[in-house]
């Protein structure tokens, strides 16, 4: 603990040094491309947060039921379904006068999470295509790992997702695919090659 403190001494009396200095080491045009440079003391030590996980991703959906089924068929499990609304939730979202559904769906391993919400008011607005190519900015797809590529694609497929290509092969690592779901949802489906 002495330590501790007689670290902090120190920073506290750099500090002070550096506060009547109070001058450059260097000091250059900004138009010319150079920085400017401040004499640097030490800092406190802070303690950093920390991520503890990805809790889940949000994919708004006009039709809830096609996208529970679709991820019902995929393997996803459902948790659980809510209905949320009023003036927090609205604070929250910066929107006014919310009313929501929301169904929270998991990987069987419990580690990967998607929320589908359906919004009654204000209702979902589409800013692009509903069949939005890959290469649109923002967030296009989800990946998940399945044990039977084949098997998969063919289930979703028989319930109206589509191939976005073609089913490949990855080197000799994985086998993978792009299904386009309901309200053009895109998930990846890699199979790892053993």
């Amino acid at each position: 603990m002495r330590g501790g403190a007689s670290q902090l001494q120190e920073i506290k009396r750099a500090r002070v040094a550096a506060d009547r200095r109070n001058r450059f080491l260097t000091s250059a045009d900004r138009r010319a491309g150079r920085t400017i440079l401040t004499e640097r003391t030490p800092s406190l030590p802070m303690k950093k947060s920390k991520l503890l996980r990805m809790d889940n991703v949000l994919i708004v959906v006009d039709d809830l039921e096609a996208a529970k089924a679709f991820f019902l068929e995929l393997g996803f499990e459902l948790e659980g379904e809510t209905i949320v609304e009023g003036p927090s939730v609205g604070r929250l979202i910066g929107l006014q006068n919310v009313r929501a559904t929301l169904a929270f769906m998991r990987t069987p391993d419990g580690h990967g999470r998607i929320e589908l919400d359906k919004f009654h008011t204000p209702k979902a607005v589409r800013t692009g295509p509903a069949a939005a190519p890959v290469n649109e900015l923002g967030i296009r797809r989800i990946m998940l790992a399945v044990d039977n590529l084949d098997e998969v694609v063919a289930r979703v497929l028989a319930h109206g997702a589509e191939l976005v290509g073609d089913v490949v092969q990855y080197e000799d690592s994985y086998r993978l695919a792009y299904i386009r779901g309901p309200e053009g949802i895109i998930v990846a489906l890699s199979e790892e090659l053993r």
